[in-house]
């Protein structure tokens, strides 16, 4: 069996499969360290609330969407979010937590408390430990190895990848979207790895795959706009969660700071467009995201990552308004799968970013290291099991 990338959803993917008695192969462009998720920094969400739900997640999960989302795949991971997250515990991962429980934070489009974080590094704190686990058991991995094509042959499929040439039964494709490209060829900056090129994707479409949603991209409404070392980088949602509001030139709210991701990211566009915006020292557009209202022991526990960014520049985000502007982060589209992760190519499955119908149109926050860990897990371990048959 064979997994292409080694993001959260690759590693859990491979892991799933090893530990189901497949025989599993990595191949990925760059090194195993490479991937979006890696960068995520907000937390990942899962009802644990005595007050919560799967259902209220789900339904979130349904209106962030505006309803385009596949529903069938929406139950599938919000169910099983909380199994996820003690995976994840039993594999290192140690959440933040307060008062006995889960440090739980509302995201935006979230109607409950229900984001979980290691500080604001998550995603660094998942993949650290996914790898760890992979390179602990028999998992081969080829690094700097790209998949240049994939052709059926009678007995599954032949990858080519670098140097290498692959044989395996059944073919987990796990290499995230193209928002790095598509920010270069629009001339804007994006919160992507270099990586995110969208090669992948392409491939498995012209093997016959279905894709829905491809053309919906989705802004990050809170990238870093100024200092020039926080360009491109995502300032964590969790900051709005923590009281920090977006304000305009003339220091009004212009928008619901906790609404979800399209429409915050617009509410700055249309700000801007309106002359209420302000400039970078480099000439780019941008509003304020007003981060003296958050709590400094809110921050020091929550935020250190980008407390130690801005500061290591100059700014105390505690101390003065940052400057803002959404840049490109995710694929909200991808290829259709079923439950299983399995594309409509039979013996292709497809997990996080690459896969589509998940969130629909709009993603909401913290339920992408979710999928990779939800649907990576159910990939890994149909494919084993396809890989048997």
């Amino acid at each position: 069996m064979l997994v292409v990338g080694s993001g959260a959803s690759g590693l859990a993917a491979a892991l799933s499969a090893d530990r189901a008695g497949a025989s599993v192969a990595i191949v990925t462009k760059g090194t195993l360290q490479s991937c979006n998720s890696a960068k995520a920094q907000g937390g990942i969400q899962a009802a644990f609330a005595d007050d919560d739900s799967p259902e209220l997640h789900a339904e979130d999960v349904w209106r962030s969407s505006h309803e385009t989302a596949d529903r069938r795949l929406v139950e599938v991971l919000t169910g099983e979010a909380p199994d996820a997250i003690h995976w994840l515990e039993e594999l290192g991962v140690e959440f933040t937590r307060s008062n006995g429980g889960y440090r739980l934070a509302r995201c935006g489009g979230a109607s409950r408390k229900r984001l979980l974080q290691v500080g604001d590094r998550t995603g660094h704190a998942i993949t650290t430990a996914l790898r760890d686990a992979v390179e602990a058991a028999t998992v081969e991995t080829f690094p700097k190895s790209p998949l240049l094509g994939l052709d059926q042959t009678g007995s599954g499929w032949r990858a080519r990848c670098g140097d290498e040439t692959l044989e395996a039964a059944t073919v987990v494709l796990a290499a995230g979207g193209r928002c790095y490209r598509e920010a270069e060829e629009r001339g804007e900056l994006s919160t992507n790895h270099p990586g995110a090129t969208g090669e992948v994707t392409q491939i498995a479409l012209d093997l016959g795959a279905e894709g829905r949603d491809l053309d919906a991209l989705q802004y990050h409404p809170n990238g870093g706009a100024w200092p020039p070392n926080t360009q491109g980088y995502s300032i964590p949602e969790t900051t709005r969660a923590y009281g920090a509001v977006l304000v305009n030139a003339d220091g009004e709210e212009f928008t619901d700071s906790l609404g979800p991701r399209d429409a915050v990211s617009q509410a700055i566009f249309d700000e801007v467009e309106k002359g209420k915006g302000v400039t970078t020292p480099d000439g780019r557009p941008a509003v304020y995201l007003d981060t003296t209202r958050i709590a400094p022991a809110d921050a020091e526990i929550s935020l250190p990552y980008m407390l130690r960014r801005y500061r290591a520049a100059g700014v105390d985000p505690l101390g003065e308004p940052i400057l803002t502007y959404p840049v490109l982060h995710y694929q909200n589209g991808g290829l259709v799968i079923d439950t299983d992760a399995e594309s409509t190519v039979e013996g292709l499955y497809a997990c996080g970013e690459i896969a589509g119908g998940t969130h629909g149109r709009n993603r909401m926050m913290g339920n992408s290291l979710l999928e990779c860990c939800v649907f990576g897990r159910r990939a890994g371990r149909a494919a084993a099991a396809g890989a048997r048959a």
